[in-house]
């Protein structure tokens, strides 16, 4: 990253840094809180994975930080070592795998998503961000802010929490949150997007700065519509550098020999190192440049960056769909956004925290439903049925089963369907049929399995007596050997019916000397 290509930019990068790093505190809060980890934990994470990976990685607009689908192996690997100090080296460890599976081209899996599974991913998350974000809106944080599954820590689930929203409205924060959303869709209008001066101000930032003074204005003039603090965003305050180098937690080497601390840094890899893979292929989706991320470098980025915040007490990181299409939707055209909201969160922790804590969380709420509006706008749903079952189903499948379960068991369910009708399409292809009269064609077109066998023995069986057959088998340069068995058998039969079959092949394929002429 050279300064030719910053400066140009950055009008658009900082304003999105901004937005990126407004949403990324309080993920970072929620997430280490659900994790069982100190809080501070989750602000160590965003601020590494703004910077410290921001800067090795090869992706422009991928922003990286602790990640809600790792807070159930967390957890679980915090109550099974013996402290907060085996899990960050935990953290660290994990950090070395991922480098190795940057050097081994691990990152190659990546390319094995179906285009239609990850689209599916990202309408799924803007799905979830609009369900999980709507408590969080009206005033009412039952669950951890940046939650993605199904289930819940408080023993409800998406939809039953949406059910319980009309005994829990604050109604200062449902204000603020319904003002927040008027605001974020009045800027969308094209009037606004003309201005040279109002396009200029990221309607998030405005949103942010707006509902501050509301509710300012609301404890001093309408004292019913206060929001109360545990409604604001939370920020552990240091008054000192004493007290901030406090909230560190460093990892005890005395570990390493420790073998849950081995299990713990290797799942945390693999799965880290998955969602980061499914996270760099969404963002080059939403890219309007169409810009391809180096994967293999973006792993050993990642682990770069996992070494350093395991060493320094955070939580591990990976490439995060919802602070990426963040930053995508705020317009970043470099990966300057996201190294600017790394610092800006480090500057904010370190300097101003109390600042940070008058931030009414239904006005982050707002932002990230409008976000997920975006990722899950119903010209989406229309495209992917236009293009046929092929791909439409595997697209709903996938949102479906994220939304039931998390990220990668949907992901899974997912790519299984989109593999399914890849396998049928090249079933129904690979073999063409057709006649006139009494004159038969049957040509492989591609390379024919053993899946093929069911058709082509119908295909065979449907051949008349006293008829010519042709069976091309140029154009394939693999035909499995029960295919070939079952076409040699019929030939030794055809006689008996008087039927002449002609075999076309190529001489220069050896598989198809094995074939009988009649």
């Amino acid at each position: 990253m050279n300064a030719s290509s910053i400066i140009p930019n950055l009008k658009k990068d900082f304003p999105a840094s901004v937005v990126v790093f407004l949403v990324a505190v309080p993920l970072c809060l929620g997430i280490a809180l659900g994790s069982g980890v100190p809080l501070f934990s989750g602000i160590i994470a965003g601020i590494v994975g703004g910077i410290v990976v921001g800067f090795f990685s090869g992706s422009q607009l991928s922003v990286s930080g602790p990640a809600a689908g790792l807070t159930v192996i967390v957890a679980t690997a915090v109550s099974k070592l013996p402290g907060y100090e085996a899990f960050f080296l935990a953290v660290a460890l994990s950090g070395m795998f991922q480098i190795i599976f940057g050097f081994i081209n691990a990152g190659v899996i990546g390319d094995f998503i179906p285009n239609s599974v990850i689209k599916g991913m990202l309408a799924s998350i803007g799905i979830i961000l609009i369900l999980k974000q709507m408590p969080f809106l009206v005033g009412y944080e039952p669950d951890f802010e940046g939650d993605e599954n199904f289930q819940q820590l408080d023993n409800e689930n998406t939809f039953s929490e949406l059910l319980r929203l009309l005994d829990h409205i604050t109604p200062g924060a449902i204000l603020i949150g319904a003002i927040s959303i008027c605001v974020l869709i009045f800027w969308e209008m094209k009037s606004i997007k003309k201005s040279k001066i109002l396009s200029s101000i990221p309607a998030p930032l405005l949103v942010v700065i707006l509902s501050v003074l509301l509710n300012y204005y609301f404890k001093n003039g309408i004292p019913n519509l206060s929001i109360q603090q545990k409604h604001l965003v939370s920020l552990p305050v240091a008054t000192d550098v004493k007290s901030f180098m406090s909230f560190l937690t460093f990892p005890e080497f005395k570990f390493v020999t420790n073998t849950q601390v081995w299990i713990a840094a290797f799942t945390i890899a693999v799965v880290g190192s998955l969602e980061t893979l499914l996270g760099i292929e969404a963002v080059d989706k939403l890219d309007q440049l169409k810009r391809i991320s180096p994967t293999n470098q973006e792993l050993k980025a990642q682990g770069i960056g996992n070494l350093i915040s395991g060493f320094l007490g955070g939580l591990p990181l990976t490439s995060v769909v919802v602070r990426s299409s963040a930053n995508v939707n705020s317009g970043a055209q470099t990966k300057a956004s996201t190294i600017m909201h790394g610092l800006l969160m480090l500057i904010c922790v370190a300097f101003i925290p109390s600042i940070l804590n008058l931030i009414p969380l239904s006005a982050l709420a707002a932002i990230l439903i409008f976000t997920g509006y975006k990722l899950s706008k119903v010209s989406l749903f229309q495209s992917f049925y236009k293009n046929g079952w092929d791909q439409f189903v595997p697209f709903v499948v996938t949102i479906v089963a994220i939304l039931l379960t998390d990220l990668l068991k949907g992901i899974c369910v997912g790519w299984a369907v989109g593999l399914f009708y890849m396998i049928r399409s090249n079933f129904r292809s690979a073999v063409f049929a057709m006649h006139d009269k009494n004159h038969f064609l049957i040509r492989f077109r591609k390379d024919v399995s053993f899946l093929n066998k069911p058709i082509i023995k119908r295909k065979l069986n449907e051949i008349p007596s006293d008829a010519f057959l042709i069976i091309d088998v140029s154009k394939a340069n693999f035909i499995d050997k029960d295919i070939v068995e079952e076409i040699n058998n019929f030939i030794l039969n055809a006689a008996s019916r008087n039927i002449k079959v002609e075999i076309k092949e190529s001489h220069l394929k050896s598989v198809h000397k094995l074939f009988t002429q009649s």
